[in-house]
């Protein structure tokens, strides 16, 4: 669904050699592909024209790719560490141009561990996953079920909250990750005519979740545990809050996750005192490595923080 201005940008800012897409948008973008100086490779996937087109020299169907290479087995032989990089994921872009944010192959296993170690997943968890791919959220419901030997359902989206909700009961879900406009979505449709038993938890995340949302949530499926959290592309997650808590705050952010140290700090850089406002500053092995091709804003993000650790710690201007 991004237009075709924006991806010319995060092709030529991140300088991608190849291209997956689907069939369907090769005609539109066509013109924006061939133009684009690093590109070298255009593949393309599911219904279209039936045949490959030749936007590049190097150009493929999925169904080819498959065919060609379906002899190889194993990994790839690179000398790749987990210091190296994993991802660029880009930012929304909604307060300048969109950032991508260098995630290292610790930076994702790091966050996924965690945030496994509080949702207490399990290998017979099945994740009913509505958020698209290249948002972190819903990338990561991918990466924490290869973590624990879970199985993911994906759902193309959120538009027909009929055949998601019958999906979810055809798959006796036991995870449903949310952000609050899909939360307001389903809220609107009778809950009650779906059986959700197998639902063991509930997770929000993209903005504070309502109050008023939580709470008809709990209402609609009271044996899921409902878990807001709290994050950031620079560092996947920051805290949740634990559904013990719900009752008691349910508009906290929560508390930090694990494997990470928190700090809220005031213009000075010393912490504050409880009930003071400041700025929340995170410091763990999930933290980005910066900026792609942008040293200043990763110095503006990355700085030394109030921990006894000489890395850098990143500053979340929340």
């Amino acid at each position: 669904t991004t237009k075709s201005p924006k991806l010319a940008f995060l092709l030529d800012h991140s300088r991608a050699a190849a291209i997956i897409l689907p069939s369907r948008s090769l005609g539109e973008l066509r013109p924006m592909l061939a133009e684009r100086r690093h590109l070298r490779a255009v593949i393309t996937s599911g219904p279209g024209t039936g045949e490959t087109e030749q936007v590049l020299p190097v150009s493929w169907s999925m169904d080819e790719l498959l065919k060609r290479y379906a002899d190889r087995t194993g990994p790839p032989d690179v000398p790749t560490i987990d210091m190296d990089l994993a991802a660029l994921l880009y930012t929304s872009g909604s307060t300048g141009a969109p950032k991508g944010v260098m995630l290292t192959h610790l930076n994702m296993v790091s966050a996924a561990r965690s945030i496994i170690t509080y949702l207490e997943n399990r290998s017979d968890d099945v994740i009913l996953n509505v958020l698209p791919l290249s948002f972190g959220y819903g990338l990561y419901q991918v990466l924490m079920a290869a973590g624990f030997g879970g199985t993911v359902v994906l759902e193309p989206s959120l538009a027909y909250p009929h055949a998601v909700l019958s999906r979810l009961v055809q798959e006796r879900a036991t995870g449903l990750p949310l952000v609050p406009t899909m939360a307001a979505l389903l809220l609107q449709m009778d809950l009650a005519k779906y059986d959700l038993s197998s639902l063991r938890y509930i997770t929000s995340a993209g903005a504070a979740l309502p109050v008023e949302h939580l709470e008809r949530l709990r209402q609609a499926v009271p044996r899921a545990r409902i878990i807001p959290m709290y994050g950031q592309t620079e560092c996947a997650r920051v805290s949740y809050l634990p559904a013990d808590q719900v009752d008691e705050r349910p508009a906290s952010v929560g508390r930090g996750m694990p494997n990470q140290e928190v700090a809220v700090i005031d213009a000075s850089g010393n912490r504050v005192a409880p009930g003071e406002t400041g700025e929340l500053v995170v410091r763990g092995s999930h933290v980005m490595k910066g900026y792609w091709d942008m040293p200043e804003a990763t110095a503006a993000a990355l700085r030394p923080g109030p921990f006894d650790d000489d890395r850098p710690a990143l500053y979340t201007n929340d």
